[in-house]
């Protein structure tokens, strides 16, 4: 279901966990990491099909979250052509997108990406708020940002002490550089113990910005 113009009708979805950071999937068989969002079926509104699409790609039902905006307007991206088939090239453009920020009042062992017989993502991970921009695909990022940014006046806020000292360590990270940050032999042990209450269809990631440091060092 395209309209005039060559977009088709899309929800994205931010969810927040309590300590305001958002979840951050991984395709399925690729390494590609984005938001859930999937398309406006016909007869739906973007409500329904942001609930439809909650269940099917992260397996959360509307008793888990709690809805706390939405972007006023479409927000738009163009697909480039090598991403698009062939029989679609022509009159297929790009998604137009009504974002939703969600606050999940459950818990992380609710979520299940395994929810349906074809699933989106093969692992997740929370994130900061505003890591995304730096490492979605780049002709989303546009968008990411004009949607993180209109929503981002709806986060609920933290802890101030907590906050506090986690600007402190960022500051300490960026000082003393990527040698500052524990090892991921360090790390095992966690693992090993994280695994065992991981929720299904998860994976155990000790450092999620590793892949940060990673394009970091492969670009210089």
């Amino acid at each position: 279901m395209l309209d005039r113009d060559g977009f088709r009708p899309n929800v994205g979805i931010i969810l927040l966990n309590q300590k305001s950071q958002v979840f951050w999937g991984k395709r399925i068989r690729t390494h590609s990491w984005q938001f859930p969002q999937g398309g406006i079926d016909r007869g739906e509104n973007p409500e329904q099909a942001m609930f439809r699409e909650l269940h099917e790609e992260v397996g959360l039902h509307p008793h888990h979250v709690q809805v706390l905006a939405r972007t006023r307007d479409w927000l738009r991206y163009e697909v480039p052509d090598r991403y698009i088939r062939r029989d679609a090239r022509g009159h297929y453009k790009g998604q137009k997108q009504i974002w939703f920020l969600l606050q999940l009042i459950g818990h992380d062992w609710d979520l299940n990406l395994r929810a349906t017989d074809h699933p989106e993502f093969d692992a997740w991970r929370w994130n900061d708020y505003w890591v995304p921009l730096d490492v979605v695909v780049e002709f989303k990022r546009g968008v990411y940002e004009m949607a993180l940014n209109e929503l981002s006046r709806y986060v609920p806020r933290i802890d101030a002490r907590a906050d506090s000292r986690s600007r402190y360590m960022r500051g300490s990270m960026r000082r003393d550089g990527p040698a500052s940050l524990v090892s991921a032999h360090d790390l095992a042990p966690l693992a090993e113990s994280a695994a065992l209450e991981l929720p299904p269809g998860a994976s155990f990631d000790p450092d999620p910005q590793n892949e940060l440091l990673g394009r970091s060092a492969s670009k210089s």
